[in-house]
């Protein structure tokens, strides 16, 4: 599908294929054309991480698109460790690349950067990604887990598998942008 969005002052024009949608405001102003052709959600597909992901210069060249999934990552998460509430806060108060609007990812989402191939002791993240600093550790979800509300799923990077723990618990954050968000599983 071609997507194609205009911004100028005061408006918005997306294009999606040939529908056109547009927002409130003049475009008697000059507007810049974004083009978000290869911006789409490949859930269904395996794509070689040399095209999987890539490093947005747009972010100062802190972030990285995962073209798998559509989600723009942290290109180096911090190596601290917090509880699940401060890794919470952590993210929504974060300024990566410029850029505020980060918050801790589903459990799926999460898991998604796990490349099972990968041995222990990890990271179990895809050969030839652009990450930094990814620790063969745990990371926290957003996602408490519905049987133990004082739990919440983590990913473990050693190995790739997904458990839950204690939110009291200091494990590391991978902040993230886009997707959906849901906090219970």
């Amino acid at each position: 599908m071609n997507i194609r969005m205009r911004v100028g002052m005061g408006s918005i024009v997306l294009m999606l294929g040939g529908l056109l949608l547009a927002g409130c405001g003049s475009m008697a102003q000059s507007a810049a054309v974004i083009d978000l052709s290869g911006v789409t959600q490949n859930w269904d597909k395996v794509i070689p991480a040399a095209q999987r992901f890539v490093v947005l210069p747009a972010f100062n060249n802190d972030a990285v698109r995962d073209n798998e999934t559509g989600l723009v990552w942290e290109q180096s998460p911090s190596t601290a460790t917090n509880d699940w509430t401060n890794a919470r806060f952590e993210c929504a108060r974060r300024t990566t690349g410029g850029r505020q609007g980060w918050r801790l990812p589903s459990v799926h989402e999460l898991a998604s950067l796990v490349d099972p191939s990968v041995a222990a002791p990890g990271p179990t993240i895809p050969a030839g990604h652009p990450f930094t600093n990814v620790q063969s550790s745990h990371y926290w979800s957003a996602a408490t887990s519905a049987d133990f509300p004082t739990s919440a799923w983590l990913v473990f990077f050693g190995s790739g598998d997904v458990f839950t723990s204690v939110k009291a618990g200091s494990l590391h954050a991978w902040c993230v942008r886009g997707g959906m968000n849901a906090d219970t599983y």
